[in-house]
């Protein structure tokens, strides 16, 4: 599969100019000719390339706001002869089509568009691009004659083939960039179809999927990994788009494994939910810290204390920029990764004198939007899809529903306690004070088992219960959830409600002089 195909004729059309006018430039010593469109014309022919454009070509005009310009038998007719096929010949002929040998297209920036911060629709509908794709699979579809490029980056090797074949390019070089090609129209009109799921499908949407947003994104680049959660299990990281910690900018330590992406990823969510300085260590995607404070190092003392044995080999996750002062803190603990908005240069150094430790800076102009994150889990035989739990609590939410009422400081205990909850595995049991958690229970087959092991983690560490908040994931379906609770000298519980019994429990708060809240939301985390 060694068949060259000569460079004569190329149509080149790209809302991405980057690049655009070196890989001209080297098209242009090879005697290729140049045909474009509106801009992308424009600006080859006003920096000094010859350029033809489609219009002249077609016989048309571009018109109706560029919407038509390119859908014309005299562009695809180009793309789509087959050029060892005599009827194809004689048709071009005929109608005076001259072949492209190679189409140079990326589209309308529509995934782009719709993660703007009050994009319109109107404004949506119109980056999406028609002729582009329209033209990128004529052209795939006719690989063996035609080479298509979709992105920037391709460039370069197609400077460098066409060099050392005279201006030509291998049948093997064609065929793998329209399967690239494919892959790029197929993610561009699923991220279409997406979004206009509920404006134009109405409420069960295309997919019968009851939520709008971006739900499929174009994968940006795939990673090997050295293997998955086990050695024996190979694994990938694909990137979508430009946000999250799949796109994080790695700035010291060895490559991240499987087990650092999944726990660095719960990390950098639970630390975001706090609007105050905050640092959480997690484990095996569970917090077994979480402290506020006025500094860095302040909140991340607390989060360490509450269980430094389990924070040994963590994941560090910090939501201001670090300082050198919580940098030389944290080196003093082994941690596996740090993740942060940015560094101080000074702490950034601190953190290079561990060889291996990683450490991750996520841009926070990259953040993506959390209101439109969608998540998936794959089951055998499909995947589950649903929109993220991105709630958080505001305390004029809560429904007091025992006698005593609250204290402010009981207040600030519970939102810390139930802020923390949302991100532990179920059956989650928090406790906390106003400035960090003194204990967690996670992911149990009971919610008291639980309770108890929260407690177990505190009175380990020797932090004294009296008086903390408790803060349960799901309802207790029975009062000894709240009886085991007092039992430790807990005195404000935090909970969504709703169980058959929530009398029973509500009547043992009273009589343990326990104040409870009501949230009427669970936070499910399996």
């Amino acid at each position: 599969m060694t068949e060259l195909r000569k460079i004569k004729r190329a149509l080149i059309s790209v809302s991405d100019k980057a690049g655009l006018l070196e890989f001209v430039g080297e098209l242009a010593k090879h005697g290729v000719e140049i045909i474009s469109t509106g801009g992308t014309a424009a600006h080859i022919r006003n920096n000094g390339f010859t350029v033809t454009d489609v219009s002249e070509v077609t016989g048309f005009p571009e018109m109706m706001d560029g919407r038509v310009k390119t859908l014309h038998p005299k562009i695809h007719g180009a793309f789509l002869a087959l050029r060892d096929n005599e009827d194809h010949v004689a048709s071009m002929l005929e109608h005076g089509i001259t072949p492209i040998d190679l189409v140079v297209v990326n589209l309308y920036p529509f995934e782009q568009t719709i993660v703007k911060q009050g994009v319109s629709l109107e404004e949506a509908v119109e980056n999406i691009d028609i002729g582009g794709p329209a033209m990128i699979r004529s052209a795939s579809k006719n690989w063996r004659d035609v080479a298509v490029v979709t992105e920037v980056a391709i460039y370069p090797e197609i400077v460098a083939e066409m060099a050392a074949n005279d201006g030509s390019l291998s049948l093997e070089t064609r065929s793998r960039l329209a399967a690239s090609a494919f892959k790029v129209t197929s993610w561009y009109d699923a991220a279409i179809a997406s979004y206009l799921n509920i404006p134009l499908a109405g409420t069960d949407g295309v997919f019968g999927y009851g939520f709008a947003g971006p739900s499929i994104a174009k994968p940006a680049k795939t990673t090997t990994l050295r293997y998955g959660e086990n050695p024996h299990q190979d694994a990938s990281l694909i990137s979508i788009g430009e946000n999250g910690i799949a796109n994080a900018e790695q700035l010291h330590g060895k490559e991240m494994s499987f087990n650092n992406y999944v726990d660095a990823d719960a990390a950098w969510a639970l630390v975001n939910d706090f609007d105050e300085t905050a640092v959480a260590i997690i484990k095996h995607t569970n917090p077994s810290g979480v402290g506020v404070g006025s500094t860095n190092l302040e909140a991340y003392k607390r989060a360490l204390s509450t269980d430094p044995v389990s924070a040994f080999g963590g994941i560090v996750a910090l939501n201001r920029k670090v300082d050198t002062e919580v940098a030389a803190a944290i080196i003093e603990v082994f941690s596996e990764v740090i993740i942060a908005p940015d560094y101080d240069d000074d702490a950034l150094e601190i953190f290079r004198s561990k060889k291996n430790l990683r450490v991750l800076r996520i841009d926070e102009s990259k953040i993506q939007n959390s209101e439109s994150k969608i998540e998936y889990k794959q089951i055998s035989g499909g995947f589950l899809v649903q929109d993220a739990d991105v709630h958080r609590l505001s305390l004029d939410e809560l429904n007091i529903v025992t006698e005593r009422q609250p204290t402010g400081d009981e207040l600030k205990a519970m939102q810390l306690a139930w802020t923390v909850c949302k991100h532990v595995k179920s059956n989650a049991i928090v406790f906390a004070n106003g400035v960090q958690t003194l204990g967690v229970g996670a992911g149990q087959m009971n919610r008291v088992d639980s309770v108890r092991i929260a407690a177990m983690r505190a009175e380990r560490f020797e932090f004294d219960l009296g008086g903390c908040a408790l803060a349960s994931d799901a309802f207790f379906p029975f009062r000894d959830n709240v009886d085991e609770a007092a039992r430790f000298g807990v005195k404000a519980i935090i909970q969504p409600g709703g169980s058959i019994k929530d009398d029973e429990s509500i009547a043992a708060a009273n009589e343990h002089g326990i104040t409870m809240a009501f949230t009427g939301i669970r936070h499910f985390k399996h």
